[in-house]
């Protein structure tokens, strides 16, 4: 009688896993398939010493993401928000990493009480941190949270949000990115100089 080949342990595993991993999709995309969503979501921390601005995101950026926008699908044009549930929201999106919390309110900054500690166990400093991940500090045209809804070189489920990069949402997006503050410093430093005039209580954001 011929005794039957015995497969290794982990082959049924391992196909199990790849046939899994094919059939993840979503709205903004993960790594390895622009389409598709991590199963796990991780927000990767700044790298060089430099952070991102928390006080320009949430005046300038975070509004980005909770106005309804033109979204161009293959021609089809619609209007949706970026935090909406079939994308970034935070419970329910299906967009990759970026995860945005929709009732998430600013906070005052002038007001003793909110100290750094205190700030970052708000919702709209999740939204900072996230979006922060999903950028190359510095380098906005290699960053995916200015990348995807350009479609620069890169898919994006949710479709072409900004036409080109001089939409004026992508100007503030790019503007955030490309002016870190200054090695060693934290995100909350002063940052009046990006906003005209140079106040970030009353200036408009620069872009």
């Amino acid at each position: 009688m011929v005794k039957p080949i015995e497969r290794p342990p982990f082959a049924l595993s391992l196909t199990s896993g790849l046939l899994a991993a094919a059939l993840v999709s979503g709205c903004g995309g993960g790594d390895g398939n622009p389409l598709g969503n991590p199963p796990s979501i991780q927000n990767p921390p700044a790298t060089g010493g430099q952070k991102l601005s928390f006080v320009y995101f949430q005046k300038c950026i975070n509004p980005i993401f909770l106005a309804r926008l033109q979204i161009n699908q293959g021609g089809v044009i619609s209007t949706n928000t970026c935090a909406s549930s079939g994308c970034h929201d935070n419970s329910s999106g299906t967009g990759g990493a970026l995860r945005i919390v929709q009732s998430a309110t600013a906070v005052d900054l002038t007001n003793p009480a909110n100290t750094p500690d205190v700030v970052r166990l708000t919702d709209i400093y999740k939204n900072f941190y996230s979006s922060q991940g999903s950028t190359v500090i510095g380098a906005p045209l290699q960053s995916r949270l200015m990348t995807k809804p350009l479609t620069l070189n890169v898919l994006h489920g949710g479709g072409v949000i900004f036409a080109d990069q001089n939409d004026a949402n992508a100007k503030l997006i790019a503007y955030w990115i490309g002016r870190p503050m200054v090695a060693g410093q934290d995100e909350f430093s002063a940052a009046d100089s990006m906003f005209t005039p140079a106040n970030a209580a009353t200036g408009a954001c620069n872009m």
